[in-house]
């Protein structure tokens, strides 16, 4: 389970010339279960790509609090690391390695024995329908062969939690069709998944669980059904403008 209460966060950054402290989190706040798919949904700016940042380990926070399986990520980084599997928005891939060299190396800096991570990289390259790839340079591949990598890396320890940033961005549709046969086999097995998106039909397909996030704040949790309804709406793309952008005030549930 991954839990994070009254999260914030702000950054100095140059606004019109001038240093500023830019907010990208107020209060965010969410609880993802295990065997499920939660899904954080927002404009861009929202503070979606923070969040898992600072649940990754990568961002501290300013105030408030995470969990990775009960761990507060800020007091045992090193246990919250060994329990997640992370794709980030910038896919860090070793061009001049094949994905199978990729996948490999990140197997022994996580000290997965050789046999097992073999068996693991197989399973993932028939799931990924990437068996193709793995003895080729990842130098030239296209977004959705990188991402394939990627995720066999991340996946090669085999984690209980995963954490992906705009997964399916740039991808055609044969690699989001073997993105979405992954995850749903991975929650089917237990995991405690969380994505970030803001593409309607993506997050409708996968998630049990969506959180809406706007102007740094948790604005609505629940499952689609459940946020079309505290929003008046018959649409989940209606239903996330309305919450998104037109209301302020206190979070709907």
């Amino acid at each position: 389970m991954i839990e994070v209460s009254e999260l914030a966060k702000s950054f100095d950054a140059k606004v019109d010339g001038k240093r500023a402290r830019v907010v990208a989190l107020e209060d965010v706040s969410f609880a993802a279960d295990d065997g499920r798919i939660t899904a954080l949904l927002g404009p861009n700016g929202a503070g979606k790509t923070t969040t898992l940042r600072i649940i990754g380990t990568l961002v501290r926070a300013d105030r408030g609090v995470a969990r990775v399986g009960e761990i507060d990520v800020q007091s045992d980084t090193r246990a919250v690391r060994a329990q997640l599997g992370v794709l980030s928005d910038a896919r860090g891939l070793y061009t001049r390695l094949t994905a199978r060299e990729n996948v490999e190396y990140y197997a022994r800096l996580r000290n997965v024995p050789a046999q097992l991570g073999s068996e693991r990289l197989a399973m993932m390259a028939k799931l990924l329908d990437m068996g193709s790839l793995l003895e080729r340079r990842v130098e030239g591949f296209s977004t959705g062969e990188r991402l394939k990598v990627a995720l066999a890396r991340a996946l090669i320890h085999d984690p209980h939690h995963l954490i992906l940033d705009e997964p399916t961005n740039g991808l055609d549709v044969v690699s989001t069709r073997a993105l979405r046969r992954l995850l749903l086999h991975l929650r089917d097995s237990g995991k405690c998944i969380v994505i970030s998106s803001h593409i309607m039909q993506e997050v409708e397909q996968l998630a049990d669980e969506i959180v809406i996030v706007a102007r740094g704040r948790t604005v609505a949790h629940g499952n689609a059904q459940s946020i079309r309804a505290a929003a008046g709406t018959e649409s989940l793309e209606d239903a996330f403008v309305k919450l998104a952008y037109e209301v302020e005030g206190a979070p709907v549930q």
